[in-house]
């Protein structure tokens, strides 16, 4: 992807979470604990991350 980018990672459970969290992740495109994805460092994304920072490893590149 582009140079700016941010890699997020699930390290935590999103079950038994509230369901604007999950769908948080979701959107983030994480589906399972350890898949990693790389977003956009867009506002957007910031704020989903910002949200469920509790249940991720974020790497700025």
């Amino acid at each position: 992807m582009s140079e700016n980018t941010i890699k997020v990672t699930l390290v935590r459970s999103p079950a038994h979470r509230r369901e604007n969290h999950k769908a948080c992740v979701r959107g983030l495109g994480l589906r399972r604990m350890n898949h990693t994805r790389e977003v956009l460092d867009t506002p957007e994304n910031r704020g989903m991350i910002n949200k469920v920072s509790y249940m991720l490893r974020v790497e700025e590149n």
